[in-house]
């Protein structure tokens, strides 16, 4: 098993499984190079745009006909969108189930020759998930590689819209619409909860134990949903916090996703005796794409099945 303390896209669990973690939660270092660029031209005449680090991506003069993509989220975000589109990706892109495509190896390591074999025209990466050798050794070979960079919800829709329309050069597909759709009808700070929501701690791994921190899509997602991190204005974004302090916080809940992290119902609620633990999908709280239409209703359900210390409802 490879080093607890620094967890990787491709660290073997407890069972030997491998399986994606949240970018690099070692430190939560801000690794952003550049402007922070939203907005970009839509740009189909081959002139260079600029991904969301602001960084210039030189497109061809036609629409990408073979893509990598090194993230599971776009992964699944392209291959919904444009089935046929994708010609690699990496071994932990589980989603689509029946996506047929080369694999390329993990988020962190990704077999970087194997990717130029594929010939892409455009390679998929995200700033907190992908090392930055890896993507500076297939722009060295001449590869457009297109970065995106999401702490938030709303940073997830513009993101996708733009990965989508101006770097694929694919219309907008019907699920972006669903899922700004889905989310709109939660108001901002959640109303499944309670004003000012329970104080809440969200393990994402285990051995050394490591949480949300601030700044995460993660914990916008369940800001939204009316629930209040205890550690959202912590200097890290995801701190490694001993169990005895995350023990004296004393949360009114326990939110443990199953990744990156596999928790489950045998291991994570025993340590944390006589609070609420929540067992969530990891896919839907931490990755952005077609998973967002979803997502809310999934979460809540995971949510109000277990009701935070002292709300006075009962579990059903």
């Amino acid at each position: 098993m490879a080093d607890p303390t620094t967890p990787r896209h491709d660290t073997a669990d407890r069972d030997g499984n491998c399986h994606r973690t949240i970018g690099d939660v070692r430190d939560g270092s801000d690794v952003r190079a550049g402007s922070d660029v939203r907005d970009g031209s839509d740009v189909r005449d081959g002139s260079d745009v600029r991904d969301d680090l602001g960084l210039p991506v030189r497109l061809g003069p036609r629409p990408p006909r073979r893509v990598v993509s090194l993230v599971p989220s776009l992964t699944e975000a392209v291959a919904v969108t444009a089935p046929g589109l994708l010609v690699g990706a990496t071994d932990w892109c589980s989603h689509p189930a029946d996506l047929a495509v080369t694999r390329i190896g993990g988020t962190k390591n990704p077999d970087v020759p194997r990717v130029l074999a594929l010939e892409p025209d455009l390679v998929l990466a995200n700033d907190e998930e992908n090392r930055r050798p890896d993507l500076e050794a297939l722009r060295a070979a001449g590869v457009p590689v297109w970065v995106t960079d999401i702490r938030t919800l709303d940073d997830a829709f513009r993101s996708l819209d733009r990965l989508l329309t101006t770097a694929c050069r694919l219309p907008r597909p019907a699920w972006l619409d669903e899922a700004e759709a889905a989310w709109a009808r939660i108001a901002p700070g959640g109303t499944l909860r309670e004003p000012g929501g329970p104080r809440t701690i969200v393990p994402v791994w285990r051995r050394p134990w490591m949480v949300l921190g601030r700044d995460t899509f993660a914990g916008d997602l369940l800001h939204r949903l009316g629930l209040r991190l205890v550690h959202a204005d912590h200097p890290q974004r995801y701190p490694a916090i001993p169990l005895p302090e995350l023990l004296a916080c004393r949360p009114e809940l326990v939110v443990l996703p199953d990744e990156p992290y596999r928790f489950t119902a045998e291991d994570g609620p025993e340590a944390f005796p006589g609070t609420p633990v929540a067992l969530v999908s990891g896919r839907h709280l931490t990755w952005y794409g077609p998973s967002l239409v979803t997502a809310p209703a999934v979460l809540r359900q995971a949510l109000d099945r277990h009701p935070p210390a002292g709300d006075g409802k009962d579990a059903p």
